[in-house]
This record gives C-alpha cells, structure tokens and sequence, in this order.
C-alpha cells in the first residue's frame, strides 16, 4: 500500500498514526506541498482535488480523504479496532473525531490560510488570531467532553486520538496556549510517548527538511 503524504500535512498525518497501529506495511510517497507537488498532472490523476492524503492499495484502486480512508482501514484491518465494539461509544467517538476534522481543521489547513494572507491581503496577526479562534473554541468544547485518560475514550486507543494529536501538533506551531486545555495536554503527550505515534512524528518523516 502507498501512502501520499506531506510531513506537516494533519489529514496525513492521521494515516500515518492508524497506519503504525494497526501494523499496515505501507511506502511513504512524499508529495510537497510547498513545491505545489500537489498540484502536478501527475498527482492530479491520483487524486482530482490536489490533496493529501491519498492511498494506492496493492491492486492500483486509490482513496482519498483521511476519513473515509480510516473508516476502509477500520472495516478490512479490524484486529486493531479504532473504534468501540458498542455502538454508541463509537458514535461518541466518531462525533469528537467530526468535531476536529469538520469544525476545526477544515477552517485552519495551509490553503486556507494561503487564501487569507494572499488574495484577501489579511495580515500576519489576524491570520494568526483567526486560526486561534477556531482552535480554542474547539478544543474548549472538546476538553469537556472527552475521558481523564490516558486516551480520549478512557484506556484504550481509539480514532478520537489519531486526529487529536495531529491538531495539538498544529495548535502548537500557531503557539496556542494549551494549559487551558490541561486533559487534551496530557493525553497528547501520553500519545507522543507510544512508537505508533512517534514514528508519525513530521519531524520524523522521509520528506522532512
């Protein structure tokens, strides 16, 4: 299986986590972001939207957007689930995973804040304080929801954590202050103690500078 990442890229950053967990043999094939690598003829027949992630599977069918490729990997990899065995509880894990990729980081990803500081002239600190605010308001919603830990859903690791961690990571970049978020804090970094979660690292891909 191939996997059509970006370092920084959160969405990728997601498969890359689920990947390592469930032990799916996969080559990473870089597409930069920066080089506009994305929006080559040649990655554009892999993937019409110009996006990563994208995945080839071993027959040359290919999927694209982290969700439903999670959801394909949770429905043919199950001996790792992602997902509760209840129904509900993996409902409830599947709304806090939609809050994050829904509500928080389709407003904040690299295009759109291309789009806010290129063809709509705002400037640096606004920029910066619009990708707060999404943030914080997200992640205010989220701290009050989600367990003590050492995982969003109590002991065991679930969807809820592989899209969590990659938008701390974000948070971070954009120095938000997370000791206002003191749960989601703690399981993060509960996380980033974890091989799966470590080899997933942007700084520890093939295409990191």
């Amino acid at each position: 299986m191939e996997l059509f990442s970006y370092f920084r890229s959160s969405a990728a950053y997601r498969l890359r986590i689920a990947f390592n967990l469930k032990g799916i043999e996969h080559s990473i094939k870089p597409v930069n972001l920066l080089k506009a690598e994305h929006k080559s003829e040649a990655y554009l027949a892999i993937n019409p939207q110009g996006l990563v992630p994208a995945i080839k599977l071993a027959d040359g069918r290919v999927l694209t957007q982290s969700t439903a490729i999670l959801e394909y990997l949770e429905s043919t990899q199950a001996s790792t689930p992602l997902l509760p065995s209840d129904p509900f509880d993996a409902a409830i894990v599947r709304s806090w995973v939609n809050q994050i990729a829904c509500d928080i980081h389709p407003v904040n990803n690299l295009r759109i804040l291309k789009y806010l500081s290129g063809e709509l002239g705002v400037e640096e600190e606004s920029k910066n304080n619009w990708y707060k605010h999404w943030i914080e308001l997200g992640f205010t919603a989220l701290e009050e929801q989600i367990s003590d830990g050492p995982f969003c859903f109590g002991d065991t690791v679930s969807l809820a954590d592989v899209y969590l961690v990659p938008q701390v990571y974000n948070a971070k970049r954009f120095n938000v202050d997370m000791s206002q978020f003191p749960k989601i804090s703690a399981i993060c970094d509960h996380c980033n103690s974890l091989d799966a979660f470590i080899q997933a690292m942007p700084e520890n891909q093939i295409d990191a500078p």
